[in-house]
């Protein structure tokens, strides 16, 4: 059989706890993110998503459908399939198998056209002494600087080269020191870093 499986991502991308509860993880503070600000993990659907399956040659058991609370989906022929917790290729390898008790040369094709589940999972924020904190969609390509332009930039209270980047990594919350004083002023980019969905950016205010 053949077999072939892709996903579309509306931008919306990330959740991010709170800064009030980061002491709560463990901090790992590190020179720099480095390979961490990779790929972000293959995305895995979720209760709310809605996904479309496509049966190469079979539009009668083609389905859109939302996913519903139980993870669970329906699909012609098949009946329920669990979706929720599996990416797109999975999804569709394991229906695909199942459609080949009826249908021969099977070649299903699995798209997210909605992502409700995690609404929240692909965002990024910056708090702080900012002008308008704010939790905005992850971007490809978005860096620190990025992100407090887009808060309007830094207060006059802000204390530049003490800035902090937080990203969850598994169970850990870990800590990059951020210079933007460095970045803005001198065009040094060393601390610059891409961000990835999850990330907080934290200005703190200076010391009187």
């Amino acid at each position: 059989m053949k077999f072939r499986s892709r996903w579309l991502l509306p931008p919306i991308l990330a959740f991010a706890s709170l800064l009030s509860g980061c002491t709560s993880m463990s901090t790992m503070p590190d020179e720099g993110p480095g390979a961490e600000a990779g790929p972000v993990d293959t995305y895995r659907i979720g209760p709310g998503d809605r996904v479309q399956v496509n049966v190469w040659r079979n539009e009668d058991v083609s389905v859109d459908t939302p996913v519903r609370p139980d993870g669970m989906i329906s699909v012609p022929l098949v009946g329920d399939v669990r979706a929720g917790g599996r990416t797109t290729e999975e999804l569709a390898e394991t229906i695909e198998q199942a459609l080949g008790y009826y249908i021969r040369d099977t070649e299903v094709t699995v798209i997210v056209t909605e992502l409700n589940s995690h609404e929240y999972l692909y965002r990024v924020r910056v708090t702080g002494a900012v002008e308008n904190p704010l939790s905005m969609a992850h971007r490809p390509g978005m860096t620190v600087l990025d992100l407090v332009l887009e808060a309007g930039g830094m207060t006059e209270f802000a204390s530049p080269n003490r800035a902090r980047l937080y990203r969850t990594d598994g169970n850990q919350r870990r800590t990059y020191p951020v210079r933007l004083d460095d970045i803005l002023a001198e065009g040094d980019l060393d601390t610059n870093y891409t961000l990835r969905p999850g990330d907080i950016v934290s200005v703190p205010e200076r010391l009187f």
